[in-house]
């Protein structure tokens, strides 16, 4: 991407977000889905920003799009886990693995938002280890034929479009999981917002049940048996953004403590002035400047990753390095929201102030697209060696 495409991305992400922030602040406080979302985000046409040019995108490299991911952070983690949800893990599984007719057929319309993609790999008994989903498919002729349910999805109840998971009922095949790509317009599928969450509650989080779900065999992504390489390869993608939209969240909250620090009086002088609060300043600071160097690093080594796909050093690396930025930068953010509650005080306790949203929202971060815990296994197997990994 060229410089100058970059700055004018940039630039749209920049109008995006100041546009969308009063009615993303509104609807937090009503507890909604920000309608204003998915039409301002077409206005400013970044519903593909990462999206090679040529199936209607921006073009956007791994960098450019961490830098656009983390100014939406700022807005909230509700609004980063729409473009994730959308781009990072339901457009990136097709434009990496889906065949010619698959892109042409998905990328450019969900690109223009006439298709909005969610990623069904979650199940209520299968989180951190995805190979207990129960999900099956079986070929019928020309169709494959789902049955199973989803659940904890982003974009789950807005979604047209949903790449998701299943192994083959026939247990005499091969038993690994495969991928396809699903409309959610036909019979046998049935949705259901989760409200009942604590934060993003303007970012559409729900479930789907497909029974006796029938989709072209044309959708399968990749080849049977494909479907864990996928889902794991996409994580690194959605690991990434998570950890792209925590920076985010760690720069606002410096934002917001900064200008309240010096606008609130106590004891006769400005709460900034009080070494305690300073400390707090300090704190998410440093919490703000680590993130950035990890998460930009992270961000450099998927680059490098894609300029030479084959080499397995560079895709190991970029793997461990977007673990280490999104369990790095989620506790980061955590920690900086919880700073900045601090430093207002009785007010950082009300969602009508942005501090205590984002401490609600990005708790969620430390869960979604890997939990704490799993990325610790997987960053210590990685400096330990594949023989001592905790779990296959």
């Amino acid at each position: 991407m060229s410089p100058t495409d970059q700055q004018r991305l940039l630039t749209d992400v920049e109008a995006f977000c100041q546009e969308l922030r009063e009615y993303e602040e509104l609807c937090y406080v009503e507890h909604r889905f920000n309608d204003r979302l998915i039409p301002l985000a077409k206005k400013y046409d970044l519903l593909g920003i990462p999206v090679p040019v040529e199936y209607g995108g921006r073009g956007a490299d791994t960098m450019t799009y961490a830098k656009a991911l983390a100014r939406i952070g700022q807005e909230g983690t509700g609004v980063r886990t729409f473009f994730s949800g959308h781009t990072s893990i339901g457009q990136y599984p097709i434009v990496t693995w889906g065949n010619e007719e698959q892109k042409r057929r998905y990328l450019p319309a969900s690109c223009r938002g006439e298709k909005i993609l969610a990623f069904g790999l979650t199940e209520p008994e299968a989180g951190s280890n995805p190979l207990e989903m129960t999900t099956t498919y079986e070929r019928r002729g020309e169709k494959f034929i789902l049955n199973g349910v989803k659940y904890l999805i982003s974009n789950a109840g807005i979604a047209t479009t949903v790449v998701t998971f299943a192994y083959p009922v026939n247990k005499g095949l091969h038993r690994r999981v495969s991928a396809f790509i699903a409309d959610l317009d036909g019979p046998g599928c049935v949705r259901e917002d989760l409200v009942a969450k604590m934060g993003m509650p303007t970012a559409n989080t729900g479930m789907f049940e497909l029974t006796d779900y029938a989709i072209p065999a044309a959708n399968l992504l990749g080849d049977e048996g494909d479907g864990f390489r996928i889902a794991m390869g996409t994580l690194v993608s959605g690991r990434l953004s998570v950890a792209a939209g925590c920076l985010g969240v760690i720069e606002d909250c410096l934002k917001e403590a900064l200008r309240y620090a010096k606008e609130r009086w106590q004891h006769g002088k400005p709460i900034g002035k009080h070494q305690l609060v300073q400390q707090h300043l300090a704190d998410i600071e440093m919490a703000r400047l680590a993130s950035e160097a990890i998460v930009f690093r992270a961000a450099a080594a998927k680059d490098a990753w894609h300029a030479d796909p084959t080499n397995a050093a560079l895709r190991a690396e970029a793997e461990l390095l977007a673990a280490q930025a999104k369990l790095f930068a989620s506790n980061a953010a955590w920690q900086a929201a919880d700073h900045a509650v601090q430093v207002f005080g009785g007010r950082g306790w009300s969602t009508l102030y942005r501090p205590g949203r984002h401490l609600q929202d990005v708790r969620v971060c430390r869960i979604y697209e890997g939990t704490d815990e799993i990325l610790k296994l997987k960053i210590a197997a990685a400096i330990l060696g594949k023989e001592y990994e905790a779990f296959k």
